[in-house]
C-alpha cells in the first residue's frame, strides 16, 4: 500500500479515467459512436486499463483508512465484483457458448494466485530481503479454506452420480454454492472479527497504524468508496463491451477457449496483483499473502453463488469440473502451497517452483 501522505492526495487521472470511462460507455449505448473500430478498440483497452488502475488507487485508500485485515478485505470483494459481473453478464449474452467461463475463470484465478503471484512475491522478498517471513496462523487458515472451495467446486462435478459430465445437478448446485458462500463468510469472520492478530505480521499490527490512519479523514475515504464503486461499474461494462472483440481474436488465432478465461482472471486479479507486488517489495510478505489468497477465496465464495443463481434464472448451463490435466495441476499447486506456506517461511528456491508450475499452467492453456 501507498503511503498515508500519498493517499491523502486524489491524483486528478484517478477521477478522469473512470468518468471518461462511463462517458464512452453512455455514448456507445446512445449508439453514437461505435467501439467496432480498431482506433476505438485500442483507446477502451488503455482506458480500461487506466480505470483497473484507479480502482487499486481507491481501494488503497479505503484500506489504509480502515486498517488491516480489513483493508485486504475490500480489494478481494472489489475483484469478485468485477469477476461476478463479467461472467453473469457473458453467460446472459450467449449462454450456451459461455457455460465453462466460470470454471475457466476461477481455475485460473486458484492458478495465478497460489503459483504466480505468491510466487513472484517470494522471488522478490528473497532476492530484497534474504528473508520471508509471514504469520502461520492465518496463512495455513486462509490455504485450508481456499483448498476446500476449490475442490468442492472444481473437482467435485467430475466424480458425483446424479448428474453426468462435469456438471451438478441442481440440488448439487444449491448445495455447493451455499457451503461456498457460508465457508467464506466465516473466514471474513474469522480474519476481521475473531482471530485478526493471525493475518497481521506483528502482534501490536492492529494499533501500530491508528495515528496515521487518523490524518485520514472519512469524507475524503467516502469519497474514495464513491469512486471505487465508480471504477469497477466501469471496468465491468467496459470489459463486457471489449470481450467480444477478444473472442474473435482468440478463435482466430485457433487458442482454446479456455484462454479467455485466463484473461478474465488476469484483468479482475491485477488490482491485488499490483497491490500485492508493492507490498512484497516493501517487506510486507503477510500482506502479499492476505491480498493474495484473500482475492482467490472471495472469488470462488462469492462468484459461485453468484453464478449459480445466474444460471437458475437465465436457465443456462453451467459447466464446473476440470478436466484431468487441469485437475492434476489444481491438485500438484494445493500439496506444493501447502508444503510452502506451512512453516511461516520460505526463500527463493519455493518462489521459483510456483513460478514453474504457473508456465506450465500458461503452455497447456494455450496447448492442451
Amino acid at each position: 500500500m501507498q503511503s498515508i501522505e500519498t493517499l491523502r492526495r486524489t491524483p486528478a487521472w484517478s477521477i478522469a479515467a473512470p468518468l471518461l470511462a462511463l462517458a464512452l460507455l453512455a455514448a456507445k449505448f446512445a449508439h453514437l459512436i461505435d467501439l467496432d473500430s480498431s482506433v476505438l478498440k485500442f483507446f477502451a483497452s488503455g482506458l480500461l486499463v487506466a480505470v483497473v488502475f484507479a480502482s487499486v488507487r481507491h481501494a488503497q485508500a479505503v484500506a489504509a483508512k480502515i486498517g488491516e485485515p480489513y483493508g485486504a478485505l475490500v480489494l478481494a470483494l472489489a475483484v469478485t465484483c468485477i469477476e461476478a459481473g463479467l461472467i453473469v453478464s457473458l453467460m446472459a449474452a450467449d449462454p450456451a457458448r459461455n457455460a465453462a467461463l466460470a470454471r475457466d475463470s476461477l481455475f485460473a484465478v486458484v492458478m495465478i494466485v497460489l503459483n504466480g503471484l505468491i510466487g513472484a512475491c517470494l522471488v522478490i522478498g528473497d532476492l530484497r530481503y534474504r528473508r520471508v517471513e509471514f504469520r502461520l496462523e492465518g496463512t495455513t487458515g486462509a490455504l485450508v479454506t481456499l483448498a476446500t472451495l476449490a475442490v468442492l467446486t472444481l473437482v467435485e462435478p467430475n466424480v458425483t452420480e446424479t448428474a453426468p459430465g462435469p456438471h451438478f445437478s441442481t440440488p448439487q448446485l444449491v448445495m455447493v454454492a451455499s457451503a461456498a458462500l457460508c465457508l467464506y463468510l466465516v473466514f471474513v469472520f474469522v480474519q476481521s472479527v475473531r482471530h485478526p492478530l493471525d493475518f497481521l505480521s506483528e502482534a501490536n499490527g492492529l494499533e501500530s497504524h491508528d495515528e496515521d490512519r487518523s490524518v485520514l479523514s472519512w469524507p475524503r475515504t467516502f469519497a474514495n468508496f464513491g469512486l471505487l464503486t465508480v471504477s469497477l461499474t466501469a471496468v465491468v461494462l467496459l470489459a463486457k463491451s471489449l470481450t467480444p472483440a477478444l473472442e474473435e481474436m482468440v478463435f482466430a488465432a485457433g487458442l482454446p477457449a479456455a484462454v479467455i478465461g485466463v484473461c478474465v482472471a488476469t484483468l479482475v486479479l491485477l488490482p491485488e496483483v499490483i497491490s500485492a507486488l508493492f507490498a512484497a517489495n516493501r517487506n510486507e510478505t503477510q500482506t502479499s499473502l492476505n491480498l493474495a489468497i484473500g482475492s482467490a477465496l472471495a472469488s470462488i465464495g462469492l462468484t459461485i453463488p453468484v453464478v449459480a443463481v445466474a444460471s437458475f434464472i437465465l436457465g443456462a448451463p453451467l459447466v464446473l469440473g476440470l478436466d484431468r490435466l487441469n485437475t492434476s495441476l489444481l491438485l500438484l499447486t494445493l500439496f506444493v502451497s501447502t508444503v510452502t506456506l506451512g512453516i511461516g517461511r520460505a526463500t527463493l528456491l519455493q518462489g521459483a517452483v510456483h513460478l514453474t508450475i504457473f508456465f506450465v499452467f500458461i503452455g497447456f492453456t494455450v496447448f492442451p
